[in-house]
């Protein structure tokens, strides 16, 4: 009598982790990702028992609902591996990624990513390490000079151009200035004169504006949050001459009137 070998299928989870920075940035949208993986599984012969996503989610944390349901397929058993596109979609902190893959080795699991460079080995462990330890050095580099940049522009009385701008605000066409949002500022203005002089709590702000069916910015419910971001942000602010002109070169400071009032961009964020 001949016995054929029975060998049990390999299971994966697939995981894609997208931040709000990396969302318009070509190759990093979770469909994407997942693409490349279910390609992936289907080489290796992996049957997919899960596809987790984390969207706007940074990975600079453990703590992502995504990451969290991963963790909780592992835990009960049963799971291969997970795929990632690339290793920094686990974490990007080295420390985060080592402590990850011991934990679901601890449940017969590997954590693996299509951008892999070494093995199972020690050798391999090490190869890994040492890149991952790399590209943080590089992501702070680049992170500096993103501040820098930033914070230059700021000094010019420029608002840097990226992302989108605050409540209330369009950008000019330079991208490079505000203008105020006729239909937005208002609102802002409700909500600083509800706090500033007639004393509404913050979370008494945002029910009125709930309850007025105000649109939050979000295009969900207003809370609690984005109205004490209001109250707390320099950009609303109105400055005077001599406060501005410390923060500014000597060139724009010229460029003032001295007995005008000016908006700024909120340093800290630079």
């Amino acid at each position: 009598m001949q016995y054929s070998e029975i060998q049990a299928t390999k299971k994966a989870v697939l995981y894609a982790r997208v931040s709000t920075e990396e969302q318009a940035k070509r190759g990093y949208s979770l469909a994407q990702q997942l693409e490349a993986l279910r390609g992936y599984a289907v080489r290796e012969g992996y049957e997919v028992i899960g596809e987790v996503r984390d969207e706007a989610q940074s990975g600079a944390s453990l703590d992502r609902p995504g990451l969290d349901s991963v963790r909780d397929l592992v835990a009960g058993g049963g799971v291969s591996v997970v795929l990632a596109q690339d290793r920094d979609r686990f974490a990007r902190e080295p420390a985060y990624h080592y402590l990850l893959r011991r934990e679901f080795e601890e449940h017969g699991c590997k954590l693996k990513a299509l951008n892999d460079h070494g093995n199972d080995s020690p050798e391999g462990e090490l190869t890994d390490g040492i890149l991952d330890q790399l590209a943080k050095y590089e992501r702070a580099k680049t992170a500096e000079r993103t501040r820098r940049g930033r914070l230059r522009k700021a000094r010019e009385g420029k608002v840097p151009g990226n992302g989108v701008p605050d409540y209330g605000f369009n950008f000019k066409e330079a991208r490079d200035g505000y203008r105020v949002n006729p239909e937005t500022m208002p609102l802002v203005e409700r909500v600083i004169r509800m706090v500033g002089e007639e004393g509404t709590p913050i979370r008494g702000v945002a029910g009125a504006l709930n309850r007025d069916g105000v649109p939050a910015p979000n295009g969900e419910r207003w809370n609690s949050t984005f109205v004490r971001n209001v109250i707390r942000d320099d950009v609303y602010r109105s400055l005077s001459y001599a406060e501005l002109s410390a923060l500014v070169t000597p060139e724009v400071a010229a460029s003032l009137d001295p007995k005008g009032r000016y908006g700024v961009y909120w340093y800290n964020k630079v």
